[in-house]
């Protein structure tokens, strides 16, 4: 069950995280931050009017407009500058983003409850799950099916798998490329955002909760393949699980068997998963 909570949050970062790079050509290390920044809206909305689900909404929202803002300002100068531009001005971000955290709530780690009704455990074959266990599965579960079907039957999906592969016919269809990119951002930012807030009432919140979490999505977006949400979903259950029993079993070497099996995957796979082949 553990493994597949964490696989549950991996998903929400990954899956915005492997549409920005497959539609985009963006690496974008600053996403990791985005969940953080998505913890620290639940824990600040949380704190002043007492609902959970109004900082689940408001959360996403304000992650999303921060990830509109950046790629209007600055990551639409940097697309023909290739990856190095991209991954310093991202890496600047996120030491931003970090020192604005501290500087508003300070070093301290902070936690909220989970919301009445979602507190408390149940038990099953002798083994004890909390009701917020099942939540985060569920909400995971539910973003991973309405992305797929966003994805493979609506037009907003065929538009964007175009866009993976190929831009420039996607342009020479008429289609504004410009503003699908900053909806493309904003959209994987916000999911960020929401695994931010979701999470809050499962781990720690403090300023260096990005790092680990930016770090198995992104091996979750090599692993599955570009610009692919069957990837995602099949990469972030496999880390998922590998990394809870790695924990469980093996400590000091969890994060050695995620990029064992990273390895063995693109061995046998070069594309990935579920990548296309070019």
């Amino acid at each position: 069950m553990n493994g597949l909570v964490f696989a549950g949050l991996v998903f929400l970062l990954a899956a915005g995280l492997s549409v920005i790079f497959g539609v985009m050509d963006v690496l974008n290390l600053a996403h990791g931050s985005f969940y953080m920044l998505g913890a620290y809206a639940a824990f600040a909305v949380v704190s002043r009017t007492g609902s959970f689900w109004l900082a689940l909404l408001l959360g996403p929202l304000t992650v999303g407009l921060i990830g509109a803002v950046m790629e209007l300002v600055l990551f639409r100068r940097l697309y023909q500058r290739g990856h190095l531009a991209q991954v310093l001005l991202s890496f600047g971000f996120t030491l931003v983003f970090v020192d604005l955290v501290r500087s508003w709530f300070g070093p301290r780690t902070y936690g909220i409850a989970p919301p009445p009704g979602l507190g408390g455990a149940f038990h099953v074959a002798g083994a004890n799950f909390t009701k917020y266990d099942v939540f985060i599965l569920g909400v995971s579960l539910l973003v991973g099916a309405a992305l797929l079907v966003g994805w493979r039957l609506l037009k907003v999906g065929a538009v964007l798998r175009a866009g993976v592969s190929d831009k420039e016919m996607v342009g020479l269809l008429g289609i504004d490329l410009g503003l699908v990119f900053t909806l493309t951002f904003a959209f994987g930012a916000a999911l960020a955002g929401l695994g931010g807030v979701v999470a809050a009432p499962f781990v720690a919140i403090h300023p260096a909760m990005d790092d680990n979490v930016l770090i198995l999505a992104l091996v979750v977006v090599v692993l599955g393949g570009l610009g692919s949400i069957e990837g995602a979903l099949a990469g972030s259950l496999l880390i998922g699980l590998a990394y809870s029993f790695g924990t469980f079993y093996l400590q000091e070497f969890s994060i050695a068997i995620v990029f064992a099996l990273m390895a063995a995957v693109l061995v046998l796979r070069p594309r990935g998963l579920f990548g296309i082949r070019t």
